[in-house]
């Protein structure tokens, strides 16, 4: 496997954080940290560059991080928060003059359609996006050089795909997962997951249950994400984790080595 480098492009819930027209400690706190993007990596080797969900801040994300090359992007599932970016691989057809590759089971790709039908007509009003859909399942595929294992998760009765890069694994809007993936992803030496927030949530890990879900599973290294403004400021909650456990930030970025090595990098500025 080779070198990767994963930064977090977004951390936060469905809504971001701060939320629309709350005063909260979170919303107004003046710690980056606090300020949450939808969740999304983008993950790189020294030949491909890919993104996990095309969120409502594609364009932004993809701004703030300097991608001017980007090989494709992988859906985990087709809720709003996870692919209404779509649209803006636009920029990358204009110069690539290439479609965007994006890859997604039968379930996202009906909603993409759906979403962006102007992008898959028959005929096609000049400068829409330009998609090329490959169709993937539960079992191993590549963008480029980077191998990518699907991994089945449940969000409430949705399934939807978390992503192992190696011995690293992505999983976002999961609150159980059956005992046959979870095998899947022992191993890792380092994951992410979703923690919502303190309270029970109906499709959502809280935070104790994704600690617990990441005990169970015997990954030395743990990245909480999805996280809402209910889970409190980062700075308070992120000390209080056990070893080897943190929340995810935007900006944050992990060069990750397959020995299982793992060097953070804090955000310019």
């Amino acid at each position: 496997m080779n070198d990767l480098t994963i930064t977090f492009l977004g951390s936060g819930t469905s809504s971001g954080v701060p939320m629309i027209g709350c005063d909260c400690e979170v919303c107004t706190s003046s710690d980056p940290r606090d300020n949450r993007l939808r969740s999304s990596i983008l993950v790189r080797s020294a030949k491909t560059t890919l993104v996990v969900d095309s969120t409502p801040d594609f364009r932004y994300q993809m701004l703030r991080a300097g991608v001017k090359k980007l090989d494709g992007i992988i859906f985990t599932h087709p809720h709003k928060d996870h692919i209404a970016g779509l649209d803006d691989v636009r920029a990358y057809n204009f110069f690539s003059r290439q479609p965007m590759n994006i890859y997604a089971n039968e379930m996202t790709q009906m909603n993409i359609i759906r979403e962006f039908p102007y992008a898959f007509a028959e005929t096609k009003y000049p400068g829409v996006p330009e998609i090329q859909i490959n169709s993937i399942d539960q079992e191993p595929f590549m963008v480029g050089d980077i191998q990518v294992t699907p991994i089945m998760v449940w969000h409430m009765r949705m399934p939807v795909l978390g992503f192992r890069f190696g011995d690293f694994t992505y999983i976002t809007d999961a609150n159980q997962i059956d005992a046959a993936e979870q095998e899947k992803i022992k191993g890792s030496t380092h994951m992410v997951l979703n923690a919502l927030r303190h309270e029970k949530h109906i499709s959502h890990f809280t935070l104790n249950e994704a600690i617990e879900m990441v005990q169970t599973l015997g990954v030395p290294n743990a990245w909480f994400t999805h996280i809402s403004h209910q889970l409190g400021l980062h700075a308070s909650i992120d000390s209080r984790l056990p070893q080897g456990m943190h929340l995810a930030y935007d900006g944050l970025t992990l060069h990750h080595h397959p020995a299982g090595n793992s060097r953070r990098v804090l955000p310019a500025g």
